[in-house]
């Protein structure tokens, strides 16, 4: 039986602290103009980031895997604010 990565990440649970997001693009205009390849789009394994028609780049944070893939990926412009969320939020993984 095949299972997909999706119905995996469908079982975990994020709590979502609406105060105090722990990812933030610093500079959405260095994303939209400078950035060529926004790779966060394609490399974020929840999905994220996603690239509007116009070729913004819109981050939602809810259902992160606080994998620090993007900080990774965006080595060349640094523009991702990456933080562990405070105690209670963010995932909670249920194995098994």
């Amino acid at each position: 039986m095949n299972v997909k990565v999706e119905e995996k990440l469908f079982q975990n649970r994020y709590r979502v602290d609406t105060d105090r997001p722990h990812v933030n693009i610093r500079n959405p205009e260095i994303c939209e103009y400078e950035c060529k390849t926004q790779q966060c789009t394609v490399c974020c394994p929840a999905g994220c980031y996603t690239r509007e028609g116009s070729g913004k780049v819109v981050l939602i944070a809810d259902g992160c895997l606080e994998c620090g893939t993007c900080r990774i990926i965006c080595t060349d412009y640094r523009n991702v604010d990456w933080e562990y969320p405070r105690g209670g939020y963010g995932i909670l993984f249920k194995f098994g």
